[in-house]
């Protein structure tokens, strides 16, 4: 489960959730959700969500608690029940049935966890501990890899981007357990303030351990010396997103040529991959700066390092003393969450990550109707009708490189519900000797089943969600669209509502996914997702010229008192958003054309749609939590996909009667028209 996707999947938000019910009616729309007090034109996603938020307010457990997080707890109720069942009784020895149950009950069993402390991991330290010369660590720090270990960078395996059909294996920047470089090189007083508590964190750690107050501090400083050179040659998130920039495919005599800091023949081997020739370098200023690291600095602070990424990916599944100074840094301090989640949600949390397709295929059996299935297949043909039709109406598109975007558009390969074929558990041993002993084989048993694939053609109906996510994703290398069960429901679809409600949530969803393949990523790649230039140089130039609009309305965002929000960050998902918006209405209007629609609730069709829109990303967040995404996230807060992507659309203005002089009201001349 810690297997890390690389590739440039793009989803629909940040957090991945699972599923539950709803409020179902012929409008969809529920009045209570709505502050009225508030004016559409001053704070439509206020107007749209206020009640919504005012009867959800955060409770110490969560950081971040919006629509999707309502229906994770719906959803880990029905998990749990699937589960417990299982976990009941004694299944047959090797079944799935026995894996699911056996890893929730270890994972429950807080005697045995706190009985154990640090010795589940024991021999992981001192075999690191026992290094005794940088030879060694090109075998270690692979080997640690196999295990679910991000030391220094990560290989992976997947989709050549410049020959998708095919899979490579790929080295990527990592081991900056705070996750952003900005985290180790800005300088202002609340980053500042957070790595020194990251500082004293580690040394808690260390502690727990058993090693002593003083090892502990110099440990603490050798990782934060360490993790603050990788994130100095790091590439930072926006670069990150640039495809052409993080693709160097090079021959490994030619590595061992650029990088012969790192013994190669050594790392290959012992990661599994000794018979490659070649591979996807997509940062080399990182591999030469962990050369750079190795041959130069003391043994004993890289000691610290690999032995500190033990346990901070360890320490989650320790005792409750690890899991509760984890909890504190990365949840409180970071996140602002005030309490740690119950025992029992973070065990079906586990078993969902490690078992995910085993527990989804008894998901789908029990909760997905095939009705909704069918449903939304109709939808988003309608949706890529829409999108067809808008990319024909284009003014500022010519005419040769349209030919070639609806090409693409028409080659889309659509995945609903769940995969056709269910992934093999067998090779996975799940036993109780300890919970972390069972996270440690299911990532060596996850990073067999990845680079299994090197050098191999690429599987195009393997998923990338299981299928109770609430969640969607497109991937620019397969050029597919894939929305799981798990989104499938209110409020974003409902069977019950009409088409105003749906296709302003789920038609927004759909929309959202198919423009990412034209977003300014996903634009980059062809219809067979190899990175490949179709546009002409014109064309290219008045798509530069609309998201750039984007970028700058959204980088004029203040989400808190001197911070502001990144418009060149979260590019990609507001195209995405602002794309979504403009087609499922256009489908929506076609859907209904020559019907007569009622007012429901005093709403009429145009303005449910928009209201539905909003509902889906309804929430309350705290402070921390905001600085997080903000700092780190590519899709834009919740609120400003409401507040931030409305005032670019013509349709928005004319439901509510937005009035030049109302606060979100934007002048046409600064509207982005892109799709």
């Amino acid at each position: 489960m810690n297997t890390k996707l690389y590739l440039p999947v793009l989803a629909l938000a940040l957090t991945t959730v699972a599923c539950g019910g709803g409020k179902k009616d012929v409008a969809g729309i529920d009045p209570a959700n709505l502050d009225t007090t508030v004016m559409p034109g001053t704070d439509f996603y206020q107007y749209a969500c206020g009640g919504w938020m005012k009867a959800h307010p955060l409770t110490a457990e969560y950081a971040r608690f919006g629509s999707f997080d309502l229906l994770a707890e719906n959803n880990r109720e029905q998990l749990k029940s699937l589960i417990g069942e299982l976990a009941a009784k004694p299944e047959a020895p090797g079944s799935v049935a026995q894996k699911i149950g056996d890893l929730y009950n270890v994972a429950m069993d807080s005697v045995k966890l706190n009985a154990d402390g640090v010795e589940p991991i024991r021999g992981e330290l001192e075999k690191i501990a026992a290094i005794t010369d940088v030879k060694e660590m090109s075998e270690i720090v692979a080997e640690m890899r196999r295990k679910g270990f991000d030391a220094y960078f990560v290989l992976g395996v997947g989709a050549d981007e410049k020959n998708s059909a095919m899979n490579i294996v790929y080295a990527y920047q990592s081991g900056m357990s705070l996750g952003e470089r900005e985290y180790y090189l800005d300088n202002d007083d609340h980053t500042r303030e957070i790595r020194e508590k990251y500082r004293e964190h580690v040394a808690n750690m260390f502690r727990l351990a058993g090693f002593t107050d003083e090892e502990a501090r110099k440990d603490a400083d050798a990782v934060l010396k360490v993790e603050t050179m990788l994130a100095e040659a790091a590439y930072d998130n926006v670069k990150l997103r640039d495809p052409q920039a993080n693709y160097h495919k090079m021959k490994v005599t030619d590595l061992k040529r650029e990088v012969p800091g790192i013994d190669w023949d050594v790392y290959l081997a012992a990661a599994g991959l000794g018979g490659i020739e070649e591979l996807n370098v997509g940062q080399p200023e990182v591999l030469k700066a962990v050369a750079d690291i190795w041959n130069k600095l003391p043994l004993n602070e890289q000691k610290a390092y690999l032995q500190w990424k033990v346990l901070d990916e360890a320490g989650s599944y320790l005792s409750d003393a690890f899991a509760a100074e984890s909890f504190d840094f990365y949840g409180k301090t970071l996140s602002g969450q005030q309490q740690i989640k119950p025992r029992w949600k973070r065990a079906v949390g586990t078993v969902n990550g490690v078992l995910g397709e085993a527990v989804g295929q008894m998901y789908v059996e029990k909760y997905f109707p095939a009705a909704a299935k069918e449903r939304m297949t109709a939808l988003v043909a309608n949706l890529q009708s829409a999108l067809g039709e808008r990319i024909k109406n284009l003014t500022w598109m010519s005419e040769e490189t349209k030919a070639k975007a609806l090409e693409k558009l028409s080659t889309i390969y659509v995945k609903v519900g769940y995969p056709n074929k269910w992934r093999d558990y067998s090779g996975l041993e799940i036993k109780d000797d300890s919970y972390w002993g069972n996270i440690m084989r299911s990532n060596e048993f996850d990073y067999n089943y990845m680079i299994a694939d090197a050098g191999k053609p690429v599987d195009r109906d393997r998923w990338f969600m299981t299928p109770q996510t609430v969640n969607a994703y497109y991937n620019p290398t397969t050029n597919e669209i894939c929305f799981p069960a798990g989104i499938l429901q209110y409020p974003f679809f409902d069977m019950n509502a009409d088409d105003a409600f749906n296709y302003g949530a789920i038609g927004v969803v759909i929309g959202h996914e198919m423009t990412h393949g034209f977003d300014d990523q996903g634009r980059q790649y062809d219809k067979e997702g190899n990175l490949a230039d179709w546009w002409t140089e014109t064309d290219a130039v008045n798509f530069g010229a609309g998201t750039q609009k984007l970028v700058n309305h959204f980088d004029s965002i203040e989400v808190l008192p001197g911070l502001f929000a990144n418009g060149k960050l979260t590019l990609g998902e507001n195209i995405a958003d602002h794309g979504g918006l403009q087609v499922a209405y256009t489908a929506f209007k076609e859907a209904t054309a020559g019907k007569e629609l009622p007012v429901i609730d005093g709403f009429t069709p145009e303005q449910r749609f928009f209201l539905a829109y909003a509902n889906v990303w309804a929430g309350n967040i705290r402070d921390e939590q905001i600085r997080v995404q903000t700092k780190s996230d590519p899709h834009s807060l919740g609120r400003w996909r409401v507040n931030g992507a409305l005032p670019h659309i013509n349709a928005w203005y004319e439901a509510f009667g937005i009035q030049e002089g109302d606060p979100l009201y934007l002048a046409p001349e600064k509207r982005a028209v892109i799709w």
